[in-house]
């Protein structure tokens, strides 16, 4: 296995995600271990994995995954944004949001770790049939699949890390994944530093692999600018 620090930071080709990517998940933010704020500093949120709405999670590679979150928090919520960001993070707050064309669908396999922004959760989901556009925005997001060998589950779980500093958690909050890409396997290890070190890597690959143009949404994201990749999905009413 290579050492957290030799590992590359940037995966994939510059012009975009790949077959059999994008995948979808979605559902509603439950309680999970308890253990990514408390234990690693790592906050998750969880999805229920439920193989009857998302039936790829059955077969799929366990390991760690990145890709997109969107989360519709409500209204009193301290992140709460105008939906400003799903198109043009600079426009006006009363400019009319931008309508694309969802994306495709996609059936194959996704992986990785945040809590509602508090604790750890889990979601499986593919279409969504959901709640309302201005409400949904878009995070960048790393996430495992899988048992969790150092804590030794015996249930699978998808456990989400939204790469923002919430406010306050959001249980219960639907959110909506949109998983681009692979980046290793789950592991088992000695210590508890030693696996922190190794999602600390996981955050930076994701973080510069989504940076590039054909990895962002045109939808626009919290805190940055809009891309090439079309993520209507993610905002779709």
């Amino acid at each position: 296995m290579a050492a957290a620090h030799d590992r590359p930071r940037i995966l994939y080709a510059d012009s975009g995600p790949e077959p059999p990517y994008p995948l979808r998940m979605e559902g509603t933010v439950i309680s999970g271990f308890g253990r990514g704020s408390k234990e690693l500093g790592i906050p998750t949120a969880n999805l229920p994995v439920d193989e009857s709405a998302t039936p790829w999670i059955s077969t799929v590679k366990s390991g760690v995954y990145f890709g997109y979150a969107s989360l519709a928090l409500p209204a009193t919520h301290p992140d709460r944004q105008t939906q400003r960001h799903r198109s043009n993070p600079r426009a006006p707050v009363n400019a009319p949001p931008s309508t694309l064309p969802a994306s495709s669908p996609s059936t194959a396999p996704p992986d990785h770790p945040q809590e509602g922004s508090g604790e750890t959760k889990e979601s499986n989901q593919q279409t969504s049939t959901s709640t309302s556009t201005g409400k949904w925005q878009i995070y960048p997001m790393v996430m495992s699949i899988g048992y969790n060998p150092f804590y030794k589950n015996s249930v699978r779980s998808a456990e989400v890390h939204l790469l923002h500093a919430f406010g306050a958690d959001f249980y219960d909050a639907p959110m909506r994944l949109l998983i681009l890409g692979f980046v290793r396997d789950e592991r088992d290890y000695a210590s508890l530093d030693a696996l922190v070190d190794d999602i600390n890597v996981d955050c930076d690959v994701a973080r510069q692999s989504l940076a590039r143009p054909a990895w962002t949404p045109r939808e626009g994201l919290v805190g940055a600018g809009a891309g090439e990749f079309d993520g209507g999905w993610l905002v779709r009413d």
